[in-house]
């Protein structure tokens, strides 16, 4: 479930306000927001238990991955990274998030069958097949976080 925003209608930042609060007594609530560190990012992030970053290892991820993590630091808010995209060889986020102290959660490999998967709108079942001691060690580390109150 979610909202919908139509041409011409308020601006996103009130709409995802909206869903957070018709949805405040969900016992778990996952917003997806864009890249970056625009004012939706704001909107979705603002108050929640635990900001999941999802970069890949290029240029524009590692910049996007740099303002969000200092966004997060900023807003006093755990989190944890997700690699997208790995490529053996480039430890490019995997240097940063070593250097930054940040926790590197998972990586999930750039691999030809995630991509068809992904163009068949099936990568998430696919991930959750191939990926679940990666799914697990997120999961666990996103609860332990919230469980010991680290806000």
């Amino acid at each position: 479930a979610g909202g919908r925003l139509n041409i011409s209608e308020a601006m996103s930042p009130p709409l995802i306000k909206d869903v957070k609060e018709y949805y405040s007594e969900a016992e778990i609530r996952l917003l997806d927001s864009p890249p970056g560190t625009s004012c939706p990012v704001i909107e979705s992030v603002r108050g929640c238990d635990f900001l999941l970053l999802v970069s890949e290892p290029t240029p524009f991820g590692l910049n996007d991955l740099k303002l969000a993590a200092e966004m997060a630091r900023a807003m006093k808010l755990p989190f944890g990274i997700v690699e997208n995209r790995a490529s053996e060889g480039n430890t490019s986020l995997k240097d940063f998030c070593k250097k930054e102290s940040i926790p590197l959660l998972a990586s999930i490999p750039n691999t030809r069958e995630i991509a068809v998967r992904y163009s068949r709108g099936d990568s998430v079942s696919y991930i959750k097949e191939n990926f679940k001691d990666e799914l697990e060690k997120i999961a666990v580390h996103i609860h332990n976080t919230v469980k010991a109150g680290m806000r």
